[in-house]
């Protein structure tokens, strides 16, 4: 859908509410995700065709169901779902092993791959090649920034779980990546490891965008498997303060 099309103007109905309904529409269809910024309120009252008087009810509505962040002076953002925060929250207060972690890892991944394959939205299949090519240049730096290449690698399975078409699948992945990030540096800097997930990140895209279900499970349970390992060892080796937790790929 684009951009134009996706804001066009409300036309029956209570004006509030279809203006709530435009925007989740527009959030879903544009894969914003938390974070993201939404136009200007001038912009968006235009886009829809509707008053701001009506515009700021819509968005005070769907501030008070938690799915935009009105921040004064700043703009207005997508937030995070409700189930999400509920998530992130219950997991933020549990000890778990990072052996748990990656067995979650392949439970929300390898099905995800699979569906995602079979399932070749253009634009969510497109998402994924950008990911992967943001990844692939970083990593190939001179200069490897490792905290932007963890971001990057966890943004590329994000967007693999994305085109899976599940949402609350990708907002457990995000938390999941979220909980894997707060622990030891990323595994990508351990010896020979940042040119294997290199290969093997090749080998899921290659294998979702041939539609080949089969062999994207087989890809990602690979690279899992191979990221937890590097990060046990990583673990046994540099032992952290009671946390746990290794960093994906």
């Amino acid at each position: 859908m684009q951009a134009q099309e996706a804001w066009a103007p409300v036309r029956q109905g209570s004006v509030s509410e279809l203006v709530m309904r435009r925007i989740l529409d527009v959030i879903a269809s544009e894969h914003l995700h938390p974070g993201d910024r939404l136009p200007p309120e001038r912009e968006l009252a235009a886009k829809l065709g509707v008053g701001r008087p009506s515009l700021r009810e819509a968005l005070g509505a769907l501030k008070a169901q938690g799915r935009v962040d009105v921040r004064h002076g700043s703009g207005v953002f997508v937030a995070d779902p409700e189930p999400t925060r509920k998530l992130r929250a219950a997991l933020y207060g549990e000890d778990i092993a990072i052996e748990e972690l990656y067995d979650m890892r392949e439970v929300l991944e390898v099905p995800a791959a699979a569906w995602a394959a079979s399932y070749r939205d253009p634009a969510r299949l497109e998402a994924v090649s950008a990911a992967h090519e943001s990844l692939a240049a970083a990593s190939s730096e001179a200069e490897v920034d490792w905290r932007r290449l963890q971001e990057l690698d966890a943004a590329f399975h994000l967007r693999i779980v994305e085109a899976a078409g599940n949402r609350f699948l990708a907002q457990t992945q995000g938390v999941l990546q979220e909980i894997l990030s707060r622990g030891i540096e990323t595994t990508l800097r351990m010896p020979g490891r940042l040119e294997k997930s290199r290969v093997e990140h090749r080998r899921i895209l290659d294998a979702i965008l041939a539609g080949d279900p089969a062999a994207a499970k087989r890809a990602v349970r690979a690279h899992i498997r191979g990221a937890r390992k590097a990060a046990l060892q990583r673990l046994h080796e540099e032992p952290t303060d009671g946390n746990e937790s290794g960093q994906a790929s």
